[in-house]
C-alpha cells in the first residue's frame, strides 16, 4: 500500500513538473496579438454602476417579451481603472440584439473609448456578470465536494487542472503554429492522466481506463481526419477561417487542423467517462468473485457498456446539436431542399464530428473491457505477491 502511495504521488509529480515546463515554454515568448491597445487612442471596458436614470422613451419589444426598445438617459459611475469615481451622462440605446435595461444601482460594463489624453467616451456596453458566473463555478465546485466527498473534491481539482491545460497550453500551442493534431493528443493524454489517477490513484482501474480512453479519443481522431479528407473538408469551411487565415498569416497558426482538434477534445470526456465506467464495472464484478476467467470479466465489461453505449451516443450527438442549433433553425426556416442540406460544409463538418465521437465511444467499450480484464487479475496477482513479501519480512524480523 506505502509502495502504491509513493508510486501515485511521484507520478503526480512528474505530470506536474511536465505541466509546468510546457507551460512556460509554450508562454514565455511574446505573440502577435490583433487588439493591441496602446498610444493615445485605446479602448478600455470599465466596471460602472447606474447612478440615476435621467430620462427614457422605451417600448415593449413585440419580438420577445420581457425586452424594451428605446433611449435611455442614465448617470452613470465608472468604478474602475484610470477613471473610477467619475460620473457620466451616458445615452443608452436598447434593441433587440443590445439591450442592457438601466436601472438605478444596476452594475454595467461600459466602455471608455479614448482619442486622446482629455478626450474620451463612455458608453453602455453589457450587464455586469462576473459575480453571478464566479457564482455558479463555485456552487459547481461545492456541489462536487459535498457530494462527491474525498472523490468530489479530486474531481474539482482535476476540472482545474483541465481547465488550466485548455487555456494556459493548449490554446497558446495552436496560436504559435504547432500541429493541431499534436496539441490535442497532448492534452488528451496530460487531462486523461492526471484526471484518473486524482480519482482512483495508481490502479488497475485507472491504468485500464486512460489506455482505454486515449485509444478511443486517437480512433476518433483517425475517423474525422479520413473522413474530413474523403468529404474534403477542411478548416478553411468554417464561419471564422477568413479572421483565422489574416492570423495565421503572422503567427504560423495551422488553421486547417483545427477542426479536427476540435473534434479530438469535444469527444473526450464522453471517452472518458465510458473508459472509467467500464473499468469501474469490471474492477467490482472481478472484486466480487475474483474466480472469474478473463473471458468472463471481458464480457462483463461488454454487457455494461451496451447499456451505456446509447446514452454516451446520445450525450454527443446532443451536445453538437445544441452548439449549432440557431444555424439548424435557420436551415429549417428557410426550408433547404435535402441535397443542397446533405452537401452543406456546415452539415457535413456535424455530421463528421458527431458521428467519429460517436464511434470513438462505441469502440472504446471492447477495448477498456479487453484491457480490464489482462490488467486486473495480473495486477491482483501482483499486490498479493507483495503483500505476501510484507508479511513474511515482518515475521521474519519479529524477536523470537
Amino acid at each position: 500500500m506505502l509502495k502504491s502511495t509513493k508510486s501515485r504521488t511521484l507520478l503526480l509529480v512528474v505530470v506536474g513538473l511536465l505541466f509546468s515546463a510546457l507551460m512556460y515554454f509554450f508562454n514565455k515568448s511574446p505573440e502577435v496579438t490583433f487588439n493591441e491597445q496602446g498610444g493615445t487612442s485605446y479602448v478600455k471596458y470599465e466596471k460602472a454602476e447606474v447612478v440615476r436614470v435621467l430620462s427614457e422613451s422605451l417600448e415593449k419589444d413585440e419580438t420577445v417579451s420581457g425586452l424594451y426598445r428605446g433611449t435611455q438617459d442614465l448617470e452613470v459611475k465608472i468604478l474602475s481603472g484610470e477613471h473610477k469615481g467619475e460620473i457620466h451622462e451616458v445615452k443608452n440605446y436598447l434593441s433587440t440584439l443590445f439591450n442592457v435595461h438601466g436601472k438605478e444601482g444596476l452594475k454595467i460594463i461600459a466602455v471608455v473609448d479614448t482619442a486622446g489624453p482629455n478626450t474620451y467616451q463612455v458608453s453602455v456596453y453589457s450587464y455586469y456578470r462576473a459575480p453571478l458566473l464566479g457564482g455558479m463555478i463555485f456552487i459547481l465546485l461545492a456541489a462536487l465536494c459535498t457530494i462527491g466527498g474525498k472523490k468530489g473534491l479530486k474531481s474539482a481539482v482535476g476540472l482545474v487542472f483541465t481547465f488550466a491545460c485548455l487555456i494556459y497550453l493548449f490554446i497558446p500551442m495552436l496560436y504559435r503554429g504547432y500541429s493541431p493534431i499534436v496539441a490535442s493528443v497532448v492534452i488528451v493524454a496530460l487531462t486523461t492522466c492526471v484526471t484518473l489517477l486524482l480519482l482512483d490513484g495508481w490502479s488497475s482501474k485507472s491504468l485500464s481506463a486512460i489506455l482505454g480512453t486515449m485509444l478511443g479519443v486517437v480512433i476518433a481522431g483517425i475517423i474525422s481526419s479520413t473522413a474530413g479528407i474523403l468529404a474534403h473538408v477542411t478548416g478553411f469551411n468554417t464561419n471564422e477561417s477568413e479572421s483565422l487565415i489574416v492570423i495565421a498569416s503572422e503567427t504560423g497558426m495551422q488553421v486547417k487542423g483545427l477542426l479536427f482538434a476540435g473534434i479530438l477534445i469535444a469527444s473526450l470526456g464522453a471517452i472518458m467517462d465510458v473508459g472509467i465506467s467500464i473499468a469501474s464495472s469490471v474492477h467490482e464484478v472481478y472484486e466480487a468473485n475474483p474466480t472469474l476467467s478473463k473471458r468472463e470479466l471481458f464480457i462483463s465489461g461488454i454487457n455494461v457498456g451496451r447499456d451505456m453505449m446509447g446514452t454516451m451516443v446520445n450525450t454527443l450527438i446532443l451536445a453538437f446539436t445544441g452548439a449549432s442549433l440557431t444555424s439548424l433553425m435557420l436551415i429549417y426556416a428557410y426550408n433547404v431542399p435535402f441535397n443542397q442540406l446533405i452537401n452543406m460544409d456546415f452539415v457535413a463538418i456535424e455530421v463528421i464530428q458527431g458521428v467519429s465521437g460517436s464511434i470513438g465511444v462505441i469502440l472504446t467499450v471492447p477495448i477498456v473491457a479487453y484491457i480490464s480484464s489482462r490488467i486486473m487479475p495480473s495486477f491482483k496477482k501482483e499486490i498479493n505477491v507483495e503483500a505476501s513479501k510484507t508479511i513474511l519480512k515482518q515475521i521474519q524480523d519479529e524477536p523470537l
